[in-house]
């Protein structure tokens, strides 16, 4: 595999993430009530991108392959919590 044909498989692998993170935080503006304690969109979407890219490797770890819908479920309700945990959970 040359060098090109890994940085397609990478991204393919991080579609997924890259997606979930950028779409969660514009969810959350709907439900935001406070400020979040990362105030920058762009601090938010690296910080669900990361939590999701950590949950994909480790599905492909655990799993021994890609695209196992459990990963998928993991990764969502991890980035769901992370961003929860942002957003400031259980300050009041």
């Amino acid at each position: 595999m040359g060098f090109l044909d890994a940085i397609l498989h990478l991204t393919g692998f991080l579609a997924p993430a890259m997606a979930l993170a950028l779409l969660v935080p514009l969810g959350s503006k709907v439900y935001q009530k406070n400020r979040p304690l990362a105030q920058r969109y762009v601090a938010q979407a690296a910080i669900n991108f990361i939590v999701c890219a950590v949950v994909l490797a480790t599905g492909l770890w655990f799993f021994g392959r890609d695209g196992k819908m459990a990963t998928y479920v993991a990764m969502v309700l991890a980035s769901a919590t992370a961003q929860w945990v942002v957003m400031g959970a259980g300050r009041r």
